[in-house]
């Protein structure tokens, strides 16, 4: 997609890049600023110290031999390669030795170190020009009179020197050129423009191969939640593999979107089974009052229909509180509160409560703990679901071929805690059967012979995702084994 300059600005990619550009680029320059400065004051302090030293050694001359000897020791050192700045001249500023042809005006009429650099022409250099030029010989002008070294050529040099007045009056002057620390800060001149120019190349070369990437990510996320927004819940945010921060919230937003899909299927599940599942009793209550009201009836009758239709009341409304409970658990909005549950003391609760009922169906109600278990959750939610499984359990396993039993097993397997419901009934032998079982308002029985509505192993499914576990259905050959897992990390 092309975007205008203005437009590119706005994006973050854009921003970020040109504002480490900036940085970058102003650390550079602060960098190379501090070094340039720092390596000329080192030059211009090891420049001095030199100086001293050529002042010491001249010094030392001059004591030797006086005006002579100094003379001397001047113009041999003036005529070695590379040589410093030598230079007597006497009261008037008249050059008489030295390799200084000219000077800028000012310099030898101060006496100690020169303040500021000073222009100056070595001997020999204003003839070379002259010839080049065509011109005349003239005669060398006083050291502080006449032309400055840019008016007699274009080889001008700046240097920083000592200026002494001997006892005689006459002047000294010992130098060095400055043209290595200019050539420095040359160097670091150009190689900073050089920097600043990669620097600036790169950061549009990092913009066009890193940001425009980015920019066309973030495109195809929006494309696909364009595509989402219009209703289609099925489709998913791209995930390139790449495991960058992209990938991370595509993924987090793929898992929020599979749990919505989830939701909206749960919402059309309930909204299909209350407008099905639900018709019969509601119809069975209208026929019901329908028939009381046909005709004349002893008060007694009245009576019984009336509670029936309580009684069938009842059964809606555990319905309804049934289907809510399980929609609160699977979104995750229970208030239930959680706490630390002794698994092995719900079991013998929920046991004993339903040994009655075992007893009169003629069932052997049979119990198994291998150790006591701790876990963070809800007591009553986990004995609910637990009496769902040990009542569908007595009341399937009556039809069994040989004597009735259904045992409650407590143990460790690997690292879940399994909470196993056995029973010797006819089971449910079909894998696709055993899957819907768990689905609301599900019922296998095709005769319908056995009270219920088929909510309870969902809800017992709910409670167990409630509490990071899950809910599996065996066979046990025969019967049917439920299966209660917990994550073991949730002890205590």
């Amino acid at each position: 997609m092309a975007l205008s300059l203005p437009a590119i600005m706005k994006t973050t990619a854009a921003r970020l890049s040109a504002l480490y550009l900036l940085l970058f680029a102003l650390c550079a320059v602060l960098l190379v600023l501090y070094m340039t400065s720092l390596s000329a004051r080192m030059l211009t302090a090891q420049t001095q110290e030199t100086i001293n030293d050529e002042v010491l050694g001249l010094a030392r001359a001059y004591q030797r031999g006086g005006l002579p000897v100094l003379v001397r020791v001047v113009e041999a050192r003036s005529r070695q390669p590379g040589a410093n700045l030598y230079l007597i001249a006497d009261a008037n500023g008249q050059i008489l030795t030295g390799n200084v042809q000219s000077l800028e005006p000012g310099v030898i009429e101060t006496e100690g170190w020169t303040t500021d650099p000073f222009s100056y022409q070595r001997f020999g250099e204003g003839e070379l020009d002259r010839l080049r030029s065509g011109g005349s010989d003239q005669a060398t002008p006083p050291a502080n009179e006449g032309n400055t070294p840019q008016s007699t050529g274009e080889k001008g040099h700046n240097a920083i020197a000592l200026v002494l007045r001997l006892p005689n009056q006459m002047i000294m002057l010992v130098g060095r050129d400055l043209g290595e620390p200019e050539r420095f800060r040359a160097v670091i001149s150009r190689a900073l423009t050089l920097a600043l120019g990669m620097m600036g190349l790169g950061g549009i070369l990092i913009w066009f191969f890193v940001g425009r990437a980015a920019l066309k990510r973030i495109d195809s996320v929006s494309d696909a939640s364009r595509r989402i927004m219009g209703g289609d819940l099925s489709g998913r945010l791209p995930v390139t593999g790449a495991g960058d921060e992209f990938d991370r919230l595509s993924e987090n937003l793929n898992s929020m979107l599979a749990r919505i899909a989830m939701l909206n299927e749960g919402l059309k599940q309930v909204s299909d089974n209350i407008a099905h599942d639900l018709k019969t009793p509601l119809t069975r209550l209208r026929n019901r009052a329908e028939a009381t009201l046909a005709g004349r009836h002893k008060t007694e009758e009245y009576r019984q229909a009336l509670e029936g239709t309580i009684a069938e009341s009842d059964q809606l409304i555990k319905t309804f509180n049934a289907i809510l409970m399980i929609s609160r658990l699977e979104a995750g909005y229970s208030s239930e509160q959680t706490g630390p549950v002794d698994l092995a003391a719900t079991v013998s609760d929920v046991v004993e409560l339903y040994e009655p009922v075992a007893e009169e169906a003629g069932v052997a109600l049979e119990t198994t703990v291998s150790e006591a278990f701790t876990i963070n959750g809800n007591r009553e939610l986990i004995g609910q679901a637990l009496s769902n499984i040990v009542d569908n359990a007595i009341k399937y396993s009556t039809d069994a071929a040989e004597a009735p039993k259904v045992r409650v097993v407590l143990e460790r397997a690997g690292n879940e805690i399994k909470l196993a419901v056995t029973d010797n009934g006819h089971g449910i032998p079909d894998d696709a059967d055993r899957a819907r079982a768990t689905e609301r308002f599900v019922r296998l029985e095709k005769s319908r012979s056995q009270p219920g509505s088929g909510l309870g192993l969902s809800l017992a499914k709910a409670i167990m995702t409630f509490h990071n576990g899950r809910l599996d259905l065996l066979p046990a050959n025969p019967g049917l084994s439920v299966v209660m897992s917990f994550p073991l990390r949730e002890t205590h």
